[in-house]
């Protein structure tokens, strides 16, 4: 499946970027085929607003793709995400140790596949 999705990222020219709210996007519904986040779904206010905003606009058909840094299973790893978690957003705004795979199935989406990224499980491809 992400192989179709690189080769139509690829053939596409014309990138335009826009400045808004990820909580109130100004498109219209089902506007796009893909939806993608990027290291975004930690310093969003409300993430699961965000991502039923990014299901508004997205295709009925339409994929959406998560590449996040969130909360490990690993008890350990997670132990130092929860302790260290309060620094990081006080100083970055950025939260270390969201629950991202549960966020996105709150917001109602399909969770198809999850991938391990990087750091055990803190990296993961959705």
């Amino acid at each position: 499946m992400l192989s179709n999705v690189k080769k139509e990222l690829n053939n596409r020219n014309n990138v335009s970027l826009f400045l808004m709210d990820a909580e109130k996007l100004g498109f219209k519904d089902g506007n796009f085929d893909y939806v993608m986040t990027t290291f975004v779904l930690c310093s969003i206010p409300d993430p699961v607003i965000s991502l039923r905003e990014m299901k508004r606009v997205c295709k009925p058909d339409g994929i959406g793709i998560n590449l996040e840094h969130m909360r490990s299973e690993n008890r350990f790893i997670a132990f130092i995400e929860d302790l260290v978690n309060p620094i990081t957003k006080s100083i970055t705004g950025v939260n270390i140790n969201r629950k991202t795979v549960e966020n996105i199935k709150k917001a109602d989406l399909d969770v198809i596949d999850v991938k391990n990224m990087a750091l055990s499980d803190v990296f993961r491809l959705i």
